[in-house]
């Protein structure tokens, strides 16, 4: 399997499919060997249902349900340690970055990277649809922490667009402990603990107003997840060795 793509999913019936189509048209096109990996985060709805009716073509399309609500970076977790391809991305299920722009993580992969991230604030990103100033508001504050506390130099630690190859997963994500929204940060830390090569790559963005992210709240759990991040690296449970647990 050349890409595997995990899709975090909590009551989407009514984003999933179009995404999962889109999705599905663009490997349709390429020579790669690809899957599709929905991890559903206990919904209460029928976005199991309807991922399983897709017509999925020669791309196989895998449900996995967690049952119990989580957290994305739970799903993430599971998805990325589930899947078989060679590279792993993972992409929010309301598709606000294209799914073409995964070749352009794929080049700076195949330029020597070991995780390639989506970024919204570098100078050559779109933005198709910003935002409402209060999230970007909150989004800017949590940048501002994340540079002091966490891993500073990357200017978008938050765009859910990140592709890594199998082994740096694999390494990461058997050590990632953060469930909710503050994991994407998690991920980054760990991959700089461990010497991994971190591109950030300019890409598209279209705001969907129908986000579930919690600006307040979320943001202030976020925060706090950093302080548990910082935490968990003192107890040890980042270190390149032992390989962490599977």
């Amino acid at each position: 399997m050349d890409l595997s793509i995990v899709i975090p999913a909590y009551n989407e019936e009514r984003r999933i499919e179009p995404t999962l189509e889109r999705n599905l048209a663009y490997l349709a096109g390429q020579s790669w060997r690809s899957e599709i990996l929905v991890v559903i985060d206990g919904s209460s709805d029928d976005t199991a249902g309807v991922v399983r009716r897709v017509r999925s073509g020669d791309t196989p399309v895998r449900v996995l349900d967690v049952r119990v609500n989580r957290g994305k970076g739970a799903c993430v977790r599971r998805g990325m340690l589930a899947a078989s391809g060679d590279l792993r991305l993972f992409t929010d299920a309301d598709l606000s970055t294209p799914i073409d722009d995964v070749e352009a993580l794929r080049q700076a992969i195949a330029a020597g990277h070991d995780l390639a991230i989506g970024s919204r604030h570098l100078p050559a990103s779109r933005i198709t649809v910003p935002q409402p100033w209060q999230r970007r508001l909150m989004g800017r504050t949590f940048n501002w922490c994340v540079q002091q506390l966490a891993v500073p130099g990357i200017r978008d630690t938050q765009c859910g667009f990140k592709l890594l190859t199998a082994d740096a997963a694999a390494r990461v994500f058997r050590r990632q402990e953060i469930e909710h929204f503050g994991f994407d940060v998690e991920v980054l830390w760990i991959a700089r603990r461990l010497g991994l090569r971190i591109a950030e790559v300019p890409v598209t963005w279209t705001d969907d107003p129908r986000s579930t992210v919690r600006p307040v709240a979320d943001s202030l759990q976020m925060l706090g997840d950093l302080i548990r991040i910082r935490r968990a690296d003192r107890r040890g449970l980042y270190d390149p060795r032992p390989e962490g647990r599977a």
